[in-house]
């Protein structure tokens, strides 16, 4: 690479920083793609126009760029963190909850610890539920033909609504915001309608169609799962104790606010803990049913299919 093409890409990465900053995205992914090709094995670079594509919902490209720039950079918090919004956002919840895990991992065990744990921990739990959604989904329609074809049917109407909202803003009748705002009035009217069919449904049938979920508050921090014999810090935060304990024998702080926090800070949260073992007792049918083996179909990020599994493994 000519001498003269890193420091012209860092210049073009700086004023694609200031449009950014400003709101104005497209041009900010112009000029980060203008960078690039100054400077093509900067894996920054990549990430800084995935996050412009994320603003400006261009999911194919967000999940491009940051493909480039984990092959850069394997251990790359910012790029697992746009992936598995960009993934999410094109429902594909397996691999995006191993992208976020891989993030939340890099966030709290590497050099790359940031303020953001508690944003990316938001972004998995929604990857995990985005997950579970789909899930039940398929099980309720497994058990109720009417209701699956109901439900399809809303969809199809749903996605329609969306692919006319885009012919419109390719058309220029209407400007980017508008769009996104519209957007997500159809996706909020499709879900309500959706959760409205489902429970009309599970009062005839309460047995085999009542939607099953894990309330949030049951849920570690950090693994993700359901605790078992949760213990809450002095700043309330409730963690498993024997991930909780791992996590202080590397770090000594609470792995979402970064506090200070000693294994003494620690006390049994007996209240925490009982409702997690009613939860588990009333639930035990389908509670521990094994999620492994789930795999999306895209090839373009199968390498990094065991991400999940590394990050369990820590």
């Amino acid at each position: 690479m000519p001498p003269g093409n890193e420091f012209a890409a860092e210049q073009l990465k700086n004023q694609g920083n200031t449009h950014f900053k400003n709101g104005d995205y497209e041009q900010a992914e112009a000029l980060y793609s203008q960078a690039i090709q100054k400077n093509s094995k900067n894996p920054l670079l990549f990430t800084n126009r995935a996050n412009a594509r994320l603003k400006l919902e261009k999911w194919e490209g967000v999940i491009n760029d940051c493909l480039a720039s984990i092959e850069l950079m394997t251990e790359n918090m910012k790029a697992y963190f746009y992936l598995a919004q960009a993934q999410i956002a094109i429902n594909h919840p397996n691999e995006a909850l191993s992208s976020a895990l891989r993030a939340y991992d890099l966030c709290v065990n590497s050099s790359q610890q940031t303020s953001n744990a508690a944003t990316i921990s938001a972004l998995v739990t929604r990857c995990k539920k985005a997950k579970w959604d789909i899930r039940e989904r398929e099980r309720v329609r497994r058990r109720q033909g009417l209701l699956a074809e109901l439900e399809a049917s809303l969809e199809t109407q749903y996605k329609k609504d969306v692919d006319d909202i885009e012919a419109r803003l390719e058309s220029g009748e209407i400007g980017r915001v508008e769009a996104t705002e519209e957007k997500q009035e159809r996706k909020t009217e499709f879900e309500q309608k959706r959760d409205d069919v489902r429970t009309a449904f599970a009062i005839s049938d309460p047995e085999n169609l009542e939607i099953r979920e894990v309330p949030d508050y049951l849920i570690d921090g950090i693994t993700f799962e359901i605790m078992n014999d949760p213990v809450v810090t002095k700043n309330g935060r409730s963690y498993e104790r024997a991930t909780i304990i791992e996590h202080l024998k590397r770090s000594a702080t609470d792995p979402l606010t970064r506090e200070p926090l000693s294994i003494n800070d620690l006390r049994p949260n007996i209240a925490l803990k009982e409702a997690c073992a009613e939860f588990m007792e009333k639930n035990k049918g389908w509670v521990y049913d094994c999620e492994d083996g789930e795999v999306d179909s895209d090839p373009r990020w199968a390498h990094l299919s065991c991400a999940r599994k590394d990050y369990e493994r820590t």
